[in-house]
């Protein structure tokens, strides 16, 4: 299927998908209410991760793969496999839609809200725990490609090991589940549609391995469900209610281009 035969079928997919939702929704509110409720009002508690420790094991297990690749050879010579085929079938490929295809599912996540099909958490908290994934992805991903110092297929530099690409689409993807996936498994679908689409691009375009994608699956699921695991506890620390009964809290704002955090306190 050409790239742009896979665009045309996943954005069939997002527009049956959103009538679907507009017509069941009843309580849907106007767009301008929608954006004012999601961006201003923070609820007093975050949903935590539901998920048990069985749910890291998948992408504890690619991540695993990725890393035997420097010890077992059998692993690594699937890599050189892997890339001469991809070679074969595409030999003349060059294209950088992954550049964008890595930023879809978090598009859609905003998206999705923007047009009032709400997600499991507001702006604030939503916005935090994206910001809390990225920092651990980032984190995770920088230092292994340091230390880990694969030249890529390419010959281009040392940094092949894990695929950031990779494991910024899948960070999103899961995201993406996070949000969406009790308004309909549809959402999840399209936007690991978008990630696996993301790895064999970068396989296709001789900058990652095979162990190199896999591993960054792994590790851009892990990052998001890690955050979602722990960032209620975050919150309740910033946002509390302490013994006399006074609240306290910690808020982000923007203003005038400005970021910043706001702290509250009832006396």
């Amino acid at each position: 299927m050409s790239m742009k035969h896979l665009l045309i079928a996943i954005l069939c997919l997002i527009s049956v998908e959103v009538s679907a939702q507009q017509v069941t929704d009843t309580t849907k509110k106007k767009l301008g209410d929608t954006i004012k409720k999601d961006l201003f009002t923070a609820p007093d508690t975050v949903k935590k991760l539901r998920s048990k420790v069985w749910a890291f094991v998948p992408a504890a297990v690619a991540v695993s793969y990725g890393a035997l690749s420097f010890a077992i050879h059998p692993i690594r010579r699937v890599d050189y496999y892997v890339q001469t085929e991809t070679n074969k079938t595409g030999p003349n490929f060059n294209s950088k839609a992954e550049n964008y295809f890595q930023y879809a599912p978090v598009a859609m996540v905003y998206g999705l809200n923007l047009v009032g099909i709400t997600g499991k958490n507001r702006f604030i908290d939503r916005t935090a725990l994206l910001g809390l994934s990225a920092g651990i992805l980032s984190i995770t991903t920088f230092t292994t490609k340091k230390l880990t110092h694969r030249l890529r297929p390419n010959g281009a530099d040392y940094l092949s090991f894990p695929s950031g690409h990779t494991a910024n689409a899948f960070m999103g993807a899961e995201f993406l589940a996070q949000e969406y996936s009790e308004k309909s498994y549809v959402y999840t679908a399209i936007g690991y549609t978008f990630a696996v689409t993301t790895g064999v691009f970068r396989m296709y375009n001789r900058d990652h391995w095979f162990s190199d994608v896999v591993a960054g699956a792994g590790v851009g699921i892990i990052s998001t469900k890690l955050s979602y695991l722990i960032y209620p506890y975050i919150r309740n620390a910033l946002t509390h209610t302490d013994k006399k009964g006074k609240s306290t809290m910690i808020m982000p704002f923007y203003q005038e281009g400005v970021p910043g955090l706001s702290f509250a306190m009832q006396l």
